[in-house]
């Protein structure tokens, strides 16, 4: 044995007596790994979403934090061999994690407000990376640290080298496994991300205060750290995502989002992210929105006035149901319809129940869209409906899946005769080849017949779509037998934005299941959306300096 494997062995006392404590090491270092990549996702989808972009970026920036706390944590591992140190950057790793839920929030909206004054394209990835790099990096550094230190401390001899290093991979790997599922459908769902990294870090805490307490050293580290810890624990869980924001009537998430509900004297409203906006509003007195769930009820004018005189007495089927804003204004104004929903978020469906009225005899299937419609379509689940309304897309979160050529096709085919399918475009943009250009041009090779009219005040576009055409003529026929003096007027407005997509489009702009890059389609129009409003804040700032942008 050479020198360094004897001095290894002569530290190795208290709980590392033995190895199975370095093992447990791995295994809970592991675990903690993939807890803090996992909760990373959900401090960050409330500010910049959920995308497959904002994932790239959380899991290449905890790679690289991985692939240097390897090289780095052999390196020291050669240099000096002394658990002390190893055990060390556990709770310095356990006291940062620990911190993330109130520094990781402070962060996020700091290095917002820098960059969108500053970078012009390609703000949420800038924003995300330079985020993670500032919040996530050291913790999961430190953490690359332990399983070279690990593989310096178990190996004695070259004889077992190779089994003694599969056993801690191994041990590595199923504690990441475990850190996988616990968070996603354990300790997010049921405590909150704060929470979470609080549990993990906990983990972290004990391991490090249990190898220096079993050896009786090092003494003031373990209260500075402690103290600290605990301090994380009495503040992390009391700042919201949206700490800015007060009298929220909710604030809570659930297992596919952020949930906030904002109530007063005339609405309430349901957010699903900090940045971009309502999800789902509701006026107390009933009365219409004057936002695009107005505008998509002449999808039930656009149907045969002959069997649904003034769009009544439809079969309306609800993608992205949400709280139920359309199926209310529906049933408000559209008597005789029957009104199904699907929404993949329960939770959502629980708040629509609690706080927007949704009428409990209104059926809300918690399941995927499109899953849904592959289950409804042939055999003897095989239905129809008058009017699908697609209302799935959120800020830049767009489900490539609802939105590919395959997706429209389904649609198409569990709309009834005559059928109108209204899709709701969050994101209007005047780029060409832009997100709204794409979806248009793919409904258009499903549809022969599509329209489309801008929501006034709102990024919003309300596209519709027929296989049999009339969309115009029967709009023309329903608008004189509609009797509600407000829906008339709201109808009528619709008429005179609405247009006709004449367009021929390129073939390649059809979004298809193998090929529809709508996060990167999204982000385009958000850089878009977000130098507009900055020219008006900038020219406050041209004009009247720091003082009158903050008046």
């Amino acid at each position: 044995m050479n020198k360094t494997s004897s001095t290894t062995e002569d530290r190795r006392e208290g709980v590392l007596s033995s190895k199975t404590y370095l093992y447990l090491t791995e295994f809970f270092a592991g675990m903690s790994v993939m807890a803090v990549e996992l909760g990373a996702s959900r401090l960050l989808a409330p500010y910049f979403s959920s995308s497959q972009i904002v994932w790239t970026i959380i899991i290449g920036t905890i790679m690289i934090a991985m692939a240097l706390g390897n090289i780095f944590g052999g390196r020291w591992a050669d240099k000096d061999p002394d658990p002390d140190r190893l055990y060390a950057r556990l709770l310095v790793a356990a006291v940062w994690t620990a911190a993330i839920p109130v520094i990781g929030k402070l962060v996020i909206v700091a290095v917002s407000a820098a960059l969108v004054f500053t970078v012009s394209t390609g703000f949420l990835i800038w924003a995300a990376f330079l985020s993670c790099m500032l919040v996530f990096v050291f913790p999961c550094f430190l953490l690359g640290t332990v399983t070279p230190s690990l593989v310096k401390y178990t190996v004695s001899s070259l004889d077992n080298s190779g089994s003694t290093v599969g056993k801690l991979n191994a041990f590595n790997t199923i504690g990441s496994i475990i850190g996988t599922f616990v968070p996603t459908f354990l300790s997010i769902p049921a405590f909150g991300t704060a929470v979470t990294f609080l549990i993990f870090s906990g983990i972290l805490m004990a391991l490090g205060l249990i190898y220096f307490i079993s050896c009786r050293r090092r003494a003031a580290r373990c209260i500075v750290c402690t103290v600290l810890f605990i301090g994380c624990c009495l503040g992390g869980n009391r700042l919201g995502f949206a700490f800015w924001e007060k009298g929220l009537t909710f604030e809570g998430e659930s297992v596919y989002n952020y949930l906030q509900v904002k109530d007063d004297d005339y609405c309430t409203i349901l957010s699903t992210n900090v940045l971009f906006g309502v999800q789902s509003v509701t006026i107390k007195d009933g009365s219409l929105t004057g936002m695009y769930y107005d505008y998509a009820l002449a999808a039930q004018m656009m149907t045969d006035p002959e069997k649904h005189p003034a769009g009544k007495d439809c079969d309306i089927l609800v993608l992205g149901m949400g709280t139920g804003t359309y199926a209310a204004q529906c049933s408000n104004y559209l008597g005789g319809c029957s009104v199904e929903g699907v929404e993949i978020d329960d939770r959502i469906t629980d708040l629509a129940h609690e706080y927007f009225s949704l009428d409990e005899s209104i059926k809300v299937t918690t399941y995927d869209g499109r899953a849904f419609l592959s289950g409804i379509t042939g055999g003897s689940e095989d239905r129809k409906y008058d009017v699908i309304m697609v209302d799935a897309y959120q800020d830049i979160t767009i489900p490539f899946q609802m939105s590919s050529k395959e997706f429209f096709t389904q649609v198409k085919s569990c709309l009834a005769p005559g059928g109108v399918m209204v899709v709701n475009m969050n994101m209007r943009s005047d780029r060409d080849g832009g997100i709204n250009d794409r979806l248009t041009a793919t409904i258009k090779s499903v549809f022969p017949e599509v329209a489309a009219v801008d929501v006034s005040g709102s990024t919003n576009r309300e596209l519709f779509a027929s296989e049999s055409g009339g969309l115009f003529e029967d709009l023309e026929k329903n608008l004189p037998l509609i009797s509600d003096p407000e829906l008339s007027e709201m109808m009528y407005m619709v008429k005179d934005g609405l247009a006709e997509d004449i367009r021929d489009y390129p073939e390649d702009w059809v979004l298809t299941d193998d090929r529809a890059p709508v996060e990167l389609l999204g982000m385009q129009v958000i850089d878009d959306l977000i130098s507009q409003e900055l020219e008006y804040y900038k020219d406050i700032v041209k004009k009247d300096g720091i003082k009158g942008l903050m008046e």
